[in-house]
């Protein structure tokens, strides 16, 4: 699959009662994808299995937010998210995630569950900003530094806060 996707700034939006569902495997490729994941994305069902899901990746996203998600499911924790998902045609759509891991019958870890909805317009205008200042800190580090300096620079955010990512996220 082309990977190599124009961002525009077409956006899409989710309705009140729409849910997006998808569920990967532990390398995070896409077994599952309910009818909306599947528009939303621009992606035929066929294209979209099986393929990694950082597909719909926005680059508006900072990378240490993926690398917190990592962390959490790791160690068999859920994480909640506001994240920009990129279309086929480089359009836009927020989502408000949530992420769990799937087990098995001895609780053992198969995989990744995501539910998304949409997201509140006044929580994407804080997120907005705070992503935009994460990801000024990975051009800072480089490609190889850029997970952990935005990771850092969103902990110290939440110290100055006050907050775990949780509390934060959560009161948004």
């Amino acid at each position: 699959m082309n990977n190599k996707v124009t961002p525009t700034h077409k956006e899409r939006s989710l309705h009140d009662d729409d849910f997006i569902v998808s569920k990967t495997d532990l390398k995070g490729r896409i077994l599952y994808g309910n009818r909306i994941f599947i528009e939303l994305s621009g992606y035929s069902e066929h294209e979209l299995l099986n393929s990694q899901h950082n597909v719909v990746r926005h680059p508006d996203i900072p990378r240490g937010i993926f690398q917190l998600m990592w962390n959490m499911l790791s160690k068999k924790k859920e994480m909640f998210a506001y994240l920009k998902n990129m279309s086929k045609d480089g359009g836009f759509y927020w989502t408000f995630g949530h992420v769990t891991p799937s087990y098995d019958d001895r609780g053992n870890v198969t995989g990744y569950y995501s539910v998304r909805r949409k997201p509140k317009a006044e929580a994407i205008s804080v997120i907005t900003d705070l992503y935009r200042a994460m990801l000024e800190q990975e051009r800072k580090a480089g490609a190889q530094d850029a997970p952990n300096a935005s990771l850092n620079y969103l902990n110290q955010f939440l110290e100055q806060r006050g907050e775990s990512y949780e509390e934060f996220i959560l009161s948004l």
